[in-house]
């Protein structure tokens, strides 16, 4: 399970968003531009997603803060917050799966739990071979209710995301044997992603070729 990833809005990041989406939704790129290095995200963080929206004017791409992890599900045992989707076949998931609410998670590297490590567990680090821009299969939805604490309540309405998740490829499986995220690498799958009908959409849901990423040296970059 994926619970820690990075995002680094470098000027280069910012430019290939502009010119893959169109993006509406500048006042936020701005907010996002004055975040200097990566930015890690943990559930029920904030983080830039990237969605097309429905408008009088026609369909629209929109890049917007929302939190990680959705409700659980009424039949999940543990109540935490889904921030990992594998089980598409579910009947619940799937109003999320239709195009409208698909998004785009931009990323720049993620973590998984090394199972060859134990008391305390070290946290590794995947990322594109070059550090590439890449992008979680996203869904998202409204919501209401409290995201806060007991000490500091965040009662309000919410944009809130999810990312689905796969097998493991070869370079996570011996970290990491149960799930990798599903990856989306390039400007094809993202409109793939973000616009096909849902069955062709979930052809993504697959391992990322293992050339696609690497592990980074554990001396690197540790959780």
């Amino acid at each position: 399970m994926c619970n820690l990833y990075e995002y680094d809005m470098t000027p280069e990041v910012m430019q290939t968003l502009k010119d893959h989406f169109g993006l509406v939704g500048a006042g936020y790129l701005d907010v996002l531009r004055g975040r200097n290095g990566p930015q890690r995200v943990y559930p029920n963080y904030e983080a830039p997603v990237i969605r097309s929206l429905a408008t009088p004017d026609g369909i629209v791409r929109d890049i917007a803060p929302m939190r990680w992890g959705f409700p659980a599900p009424p039949f999940y045992k543990i109540k935490a917050n889904v921030t990992n989707v594998r089980n598409t076949a579910s009947g619940y998931w799937k109003p999320y799966l239709k195009a409208g609410q698909r998004c785009l998670v931009p990323a720049t590297a993620f973590s998984e739990p090394d199972r060859n490590t134990s008391k305390p567990v070290v946290f590794r680090w995947f990322a594109r071979p070059g550090g590439e821009l890449f992008y979680f299969a996203g869904i998202w939805r409204e919501w209401e209710g409290d995201r806060g604490t007991k000490k500091a309540p965040n009662i309000g309405k919410h944009l809130l995301f999810s990312f689905l998740t796969t097998e493991p490829n070869g370079v996570v499986e011996p970290i990491h044997e149960k799930a990798m995220p599903v990856l989306i690498r390039t400007r094809d799958e993202a409109e793939q992603w973000l616009e096909a009908p849902p069955e062709e959409a979930l052809q993504l849901q697959k391992p990322a070729p293992d050339d696609a990423i690497v592990l980074l040296p554990a001396d690197k970059k540790e959780a």
